[in-house]
């Protein structure tokens, strides 16, 4: 029997028509173009601010877990700014003591504003203090820097800043792990600059400055746009799902540098790098990655490589199993380092259709999450 066409049934069938045509005419309706040109036009209708995509939060449930989108509505709803400025000027002097101030169970948006100069300080946002922005002014841009270890601290505890909780976003901020370049004799040398462990958090125009490790990407979604990150060895590591946007990569090696160390250990494991309009620069020879887990993921595309990228791309770690079990990708990737001539056999040059997955926000489930700096 026929159903009868009432007015709610031709509201749904509108609905689903309109997002049809948006999905199969458009063809590509969230992926990041291939001119660079266009880049900006895909990040204004899909980075839209909070107001305008209020509704579709709010309608929006995520997969179980801590949070879901419909709690980060709210907090956008009722947020609020605390200043830090060491001349006393602010309502604290110390990026600990704002955090401090944030009650535990926080449900609202915390804007933590930080004043230019260099905070020394090891600083933790625990999973108990979600919705937290840090932000500076791009033009005085605050540093919050220590020297912590593995040696001392075990790699994992080393990070300068370390975010636990969900939610978190940092904007013109540089995360400095300032303990000395390792010699290759000190035992323990790694130093963490940023480790992030939370979920759905967004870095914009930010700096991670270290050698060995970094910033440590350890586990769920993370989006990093315009931002410079510099190391030596494995200056990018954890199993993290992140897509990286329009950001530097500086090598600072002496000799052989590496840049990713992917964590990915079973096949199962939703992680990966996905590296896009990036530019590798530097000094002496760096891999793109190197398998430091079975499993590991990593992909570049449309990034410059410059001259600083070892010819043969990728590393086995010297365990030949892991050649056929990681997945190192490179898509229409530019400059002298991007030659795949006498790249390693597992390196693979994606087609268009394995690439896909790898140019949009959908890779990080981030098209409703994702959202601009706030304007202050």
């Amino acid at each position: 029997m026929a159903l009868k066409p009432t007015p709610a049934l031709l509201a749904v069938a509108a609905f689903l028509a309109f997002h049809f045509l948006v999905l199969f005419v458009s063809g590509k309706p969230n992926l990041i173009p291939e001119n660079e040109s266009d880049l900006d036009d895909w990040i204004v209708q899909n980075m839209r601010e909070y107001t305008d995509r209020k509704a579709e939060l709010r309608e929006r449930n995520d997969v179980p877990g801590t949070h879901d989108d419909k709690s980060l509505a709210s907090a956008e709803d009722s947020s609020r700014v605390i200043r830090v400025k060491q001349d006393g000027t602010g309502d604290f002097k110390t990026v600990t003591d704002a955090l401090r101030s944030i009650p535990t169970g926080n449900k609202q948006r915390v804007v933590v504003w930080i004043g230019g100069g260099e905070y020394r300080e090891k600083v933790l946002v625990d999973v108990t203090r979600p919705y937290v922005t840090f932000y500076g002014d791009k033009n005085d841009m605050p540093t919050i820097t220590f020297d912590g270890t593995a040696e001392v601290f075990g790699t994992w505890n080393s990070a300068t800043v370390a975010v636990e909780a969900d939610y978190f976003m940092a904007v013109n901020i540089a995360f400095v792990n300032s303990a000395p370049m390792p010699d290759g004799k000190r035992k323990g040398a790694q130093a963490v600059a940023l480790r992030i462990s939370g979920d759905k958090a967004a870095f914009h125009n930010c700096r991670f400055i270290g050698y060995q490790d970094t910033l440590c990407d350890d586990k769920g979604r993370h989006f990093f746009k315009d931002c410079f990150i510099q190391g030596t060895v494995d200056f990018i590591f954890g199993n993290g799902k992140s897509l990286y946007l329009n950001s530097t990569l500086n090598s600072v090696s002496n000799g052989s540098g590496v840049i990713t160390a992917h964590g990915r250990t079973e096949v199962q494991d939703d992680s990966g790098f996905s590296f896009v309009y990036c530019d590798i620069k530097g000094t002496g020879k760096t891999l793109l990655g190197r398998a430091w887990r079975g499993r590991a993921r990593v992909v570049f595309s449309y990034t410059y490589m410059g001259d600083v990228v070892s010819r043969k791309g990728w590393s086995d770690y010297d365990d030949r199993s892991r050649a056929n079990t990681v997945y190192y990708g490179e898509y229409k990737c530019s400059g002298p380092g991007s030659s795949a001539t006498q790249r390693v056999k597992f390196a693979r040059m994606l087609t268009d259709a394995e690439a896909k997955p790898f140019l949009s926000l959908t890779f990080i489930r981030g098209t409703k999450w994702v959202l601009p700096p706030p304007n202050l």
